[in-house]
């Protein structure tokens, strides 16, 4: 049942990076061939003191703090430093599809060895249905060659609205730093053709790293809240992006629309050691045994229909039920309630 035209236009979707580094100049132009049709918002994370460089020949707006200070003010309990950094482009962009890689990713290749246009799969996901209440064990029915197995109910074929795409990586996994440090040598190398929805009630670590969503259907639910104390710049030493994939997922759920996860690919380059990184993440890997119960056990009101509003109710719940065990948690649910009014005053001051 492949996808019949997607009509959606190049100037409907943003690619947002969050530069950590400051020499983007190999990265930008590895990214040309798939970059350059489109507008890219790369936004300079507040603790680099280096000056960015950016090659010519991109439509791009580039935020440095300033920027940040000016439309966020210091009152605020969202920090946007290190991956944190690339929320800010997702609350200025105005376009309906948001794709976002990390700037240690390079283009991935397929199994006969073309180039991954991680922009134009990602749009398909979101174009085409998800099919969240059943699940089809032929992967996703909507992508070229697949279609509906037998059994699977005629009255769920048309599926749901997709609002995220979580793609993945070739090359260094996105494991944690206990996983990464025992396996030091592992590599990614398997690329697998699919791309899958995650149902309805089963949650799945949303790796930051190579995603995309639906701005005008999800934006508000994709935020900066959970910062570890120990929070460092690599990504195994940060859980922002887990726990704001906990909180999508419960939104998507509720709201009746869906997340794929599978392809597209990016490749990911080396980079730190995930001994040193060891003792920064544990507090993550301790605090998903708690947060994990929490969240399956979340269910939001019925007359909650819009994305900020779950939001808002979830971060009440997260700091009722879970703000007595560890403060990092009440501190995430003010950055929760924080960020959606953020959004709120961003979007009516934007044309």
């Amino acid at each position: 049942m492949a996808h019949s035209s997607i009509n959606v236009k190049d100037n409907e979707v943003d690619i947002v990076i969050g530069a950590l580094q400051p020499d983007l100049t190999s990265f930008m132009n590895e990214w040309r061939p798939i970059f350059s049709r489109f507008h890219l918002i790369i936004v300079k994370d507040p603790d680099l003191k280096q000056e960015l460089q950016v090659p010519e020949g991109f439509n791009v707006d580039i935020y440095t703090k300033p920027d940040i200070d000016r439309v966020v003010g210091s009152s605020s309990s969202i920090l946007f430093s290190g991956y944190s950094c690339r929320y800010f482009g997702f609350l200025v962009s105005r376009k309906k599809y948001i794709v976002s890689i990390d700037d240690d990713c390079l283009p991935a290749k397929d199994n006969n060895g073309s180039i991954v246009d991680v922009v134009a799969q990602h749009v398909v996901n979101l174009a085409t249905p998800a099919t969240p209440f059943f699940f089809n064990t032929l992967y996703d029915p909507y992508q070229k060659g697949a279609d509906f197995v037998r059994g699977y109910p005629f009255s769920l074929r048309s599926g749901v609205t997709c609002a995220l795409s979580c793609g993945l990586w070739l090359n260094l996994a996105d494991f944690d730093a206990p996983t990464q440090a025992l396996k030091p040598e592992h590599r990614n190398t398997r690329y697998v053709d699919a791309v899958m929805t995650v149902p309805v009630g089963a949650f799945m670590p949303m790796s930051g790293i190579n995603i995309a969503f639906d701005r005008e259907l999800v934006g508000p639910a994709l935020f900066p809240a959970l910062r570890l104390a120990g929070e460092g710049k690599l990504r195994w030493e940060t859980m922002e992006d887990i726990w704001c994939g906990m909180c999508v997922k419960v939104a998507c759920d509720h709201l009746g629309i869906g997340v794929k996860s599978g392809i597209p690919y990016v490749w990911r380059t080396e980079r730190g050691n995930a001994i040193d990184s060891l003792r920064k993440e544990w507090e993550g890997v301790k605090l998903m045994e708690e947060v994990v119960p929490f969240f399956q056990s979340l269910k939001l009101k019925r007359s909650t229909v819009k994305a900020e509003d779950c939001v808002v109710e979830i971060a009440k719940e997260v700091k009722e039920q879970l703000g007595k065990s560890d403060p990092v948690f009440t501190r995430a649910a003010e950055a929760m309630v924080d960020w959606v009014r953020l959004w709120k005053a961003v979007g009516s001051t934007s044309s």
